[in-house]
């Protein structure tokens, strides 16, 4: 056992068990965005590894209101819940894109529903407007609110590779931006990204180590039906990554990480019908046990090396 009790890092639900004393689930909401990368305003492709559903495949239909996609989310999870209490994930597109009423309406529905214990928001480092963030700030003062910036990698190639539409310094100035106003930030890695070597994939995670954020997804790249990936792995001899070579990325990425960030996600599993490669990521269950017990073989946590810069 570590620290974190049956993980070997600082978990999602170990802080939020240290903040509320019990068990935390989230629920994907729809509320209803698009993106920069999509309407014109930067691209009309969007991110290429980005699903139609804007990442948001997991998410209630965006026809029904904040309140029953809430319900709705409740029922889903009323099998293995053993918590009352929830997050608002606001997980489809870039939500914080739209005039900073239509975003006070929306979040203010979600944190009015009893059950909601704050918000956690994906959005964009160059959609985060000042008006926004004071919003955001104003809300965190009643209500927890999370920040999550895809970042995915700091590499200028591979950010214009999937066309990212925005440069590092923008990112910067969004952590700074966010953390000035008390808000915390999860930053999202992806791992595997074509044409990056694991030494690229530790440098993007060792230098958002060295920003104000608080928290970080490490995501498996999934190529799904529909998408600009899709077309590159179809046209290319391009290979994802194996399970192994997974895990061994992985467990670097988090011996590296400091001790008081919050990890979030170590892998994810896409939609089932939507998902093209890798197949073996789809067995989620099975995959976060073999991480595990890999970490256990290897007598490694977070934090253990400092070699951090």
């Amino acid at each position: 056992m570590s620290i974190w009790g049956d993980k070997p890092y600082y978990s999602l639900n170990y802080y939020l068990r240290e903040l509320y004393g019990e068990k935390i689930y989230k629920i994907a909401i729809d509320g209803g965005f698009t993106c920069p990368n999509r309407d014109g305003k930067i691209g009309t492709k969007g991110c290429i590894f980005c699903s139609e559903g804007g990442s948001g495949d997991f998410a209630s239909s965006k026809t029904l209101s904040i309140y029953d996609q809430i319900e709705q989310g409740k029922k889903r999870l009323s099998s293995k819940k053993t918590g009352n209490k929830y997050i608002a994930y606001f997980q489809a597109y870039t939500n914080t894109y739209a005039p900073v009423d239509r975003l006070k309406a929306l979040f203010s529905q979600a944190i009015s529903h009893p059950d909601i214990i704050g918000l956690s928001i994906a959005t964009r480092p160059d959609c985060l407007d000042d008006d926004v963030v004071k919003l955001l700030s104003h809300i965190n003062k009643n209500k927890k609110v999370w920040i999550e910036l895809g970042l995915q990698t700091i590499h200028t190639s591979s950010a214009a590779f999937i066309r990212r539409g925005y440069d590092l310094s923008c990112f910067n100035t969004a952590v700074e931006k966010l953390s000035d106003a008390g808000l915390e930030t999860i930053v999202h890695l992806i791992l595997g990204l074509p044409n990056e070597t694991k030494e690229d994939m530790l440098q993007s995670v060792k230098y958002i180590c060295t920003k104000k954020i608080q928290g970080v997804k490490l995501q498996l790249l999934h190529i799904l039906k529909n998408t600009g990936l899709a077309d590159y792995y179809a046209k290319n001899n391009y290979e994802t990554l194996t399970m192994d070579e997974y895990m061994d990325i992985l467990i670097s990425c988090i011996e590296i990480i400091p001790p008081n960030i919050v990890i979030h996600r170590i892998t994810g599993d896409g939609p089932k019908n939507l998902l093209i490669a890798p197949r073996w990521s789809s067995n989620k269950k099975v995959v976060l046990n073999t991480i595990l017990k890999e970490f256990k073989a290897r007598n490694t946590w977070q934090g253990k090396k400092s070699d951090y810069v």
